[in-house]
């Protein structure tokens, strides 16, 4: 290609860049204003609510009254329904700069329906950090995300998780048990196999990334190591980025047996000696299975220097109401 093609493709590219900055800053610029709108129309409700002493609950004259004329000045976009979100926006976050900045309107409807602090406060620190859209957020609530990782914890870790959300700094942090993996959408009594739930993973993999949790890129599948002419194959391999080091996984349709956490401490001995390269951290296995004996894991990973993590998935949403009034009862504890 000749100089000044090149310079003139140099050109397009930074005028291509210019261009998307543009309409990212415009794009960020419409929601922010668009979230203070709501926040102000919410402060004026309540205001003019503490004025004359009466409450703007749901299907009450005043938000009845307020849409019906807002609809009739400024069209669409004031239904009751939005009004009230409006109310409730500002009665949650009463100060502007307690508004977080990279949050849409959609982000705040959705997480405006979480009842408890501490579990909104959660979606709503995890969303920003780790750029949810709605949907994944959505995604998140209903698989109970907050409540699992807080049954794993202390009431201490618990109001962390509120206060901060999710940070993954070592290899405990950033493993789940269980994993939720209903977006599979696998009937509870179809027969599977190992083979058919890996590909079933890999069909969805962009779900099952968001499941595994901010840090995780996928490597391979039927990653193959060769000892001896024999021949082993980890079913999924990823990198995660935070962490810095390698992260395999091996499926099971039944309860984890001690061959399997052997055989799982062979691949990271492998992986430490094979593949590390300077700057990697040990890698971790998951073994991930349908069941686990946690008397067996116990007695099977002890002494193991490796890092061996054994947990299960399940293809259902769990019981949040169960899990809800377990984690309150971690709050409620001394």
């Amino acid at each position: 290609m000749k100089p000044a093609a090149v310079k003139y493709n140099q050109l397009l590219d930074n005028i291509g860049l210019t261009i998307e900055q543009a309409r990212q800053n415009a794009f960020k610029a419409v929601n922010t204003g668009l979230i203070k709108a709501n926040w102000e129309i919410g402060r004026h409700i309540v205001e003019y609510e503490q004025r004359g002493k009466e409450r703007a609950e749901y299907g009450s004259e005043l938000l009845a009254r307020l849409s019906k004329d807002l609809t009739q000045r400024y069209s669409k976009g004031f239904g009751r329904r939005n009004i009230l979100d409006m109310r409730r926006f500002y009665l949650t976050y009463q100060k502007w700069q307690a508004v977080p900045a990279k949050l849409s309107w959609t982000h705040f409807v959705t997480l405006l329906g979480i009842s408890d602090d501490a579990a909104r406060s959660f979606y709503e620190k995890q969303a920003a950090h780790e750029n949810w859209g709605y949907r994944e957020l959505e995604r998140q609530i209903d698989s109970s995300l907050f409540e699992r990782l807080a049954l794993s914890k202390d009431k201490k870790g618990v109001l962390q998780l509120s206060e901060k959300g999710r940070i993954v700094s070592e290899p405990t942090e950033a493993i789940k048990d269980p994993y939720v993996l209903d977006f599979l959408k696998i009937p509870q009594s179809h027969r599977m196999t190992e083979k058919g739930l890996e590909q079933k993973i890999i069909d969805n993999l962009q779900l099952f990334l968001l499941e595994l949790g901010k840090g995780f890129a996928f490597v391979a599948r039927q990653y193959k190591i060769s000892l001896r002419n024999k021949h082993y194959y980890i079913d999924l391999v990823f990198y995660h980025r935070i962490l810095k080091c390698f992260v395999l996984i091996d499926l099971k349709i039944r309860k984890v047996e001690h061959g399997d956490i052997g055989q799982m401490n062979l691949y990271l001995n492998y992986f430490k000696t094979e593949e590390n390269v300077e700057g990697d951290n040990e890698p971790i296995g998951i073994i991930l299975s349908a069941e686990k004996d946690e008397v067996l894991v116990e007695f099977a990973t002890g002494g193991i220097s490796n890092k061996i993590f054994v947990s299960k998935y399940q293809l259902y949403l769990p019981d949040k109401k169960q899990l809800q009034k377990n984690v309150k009862a971690i709050l409620g504890s001394n």
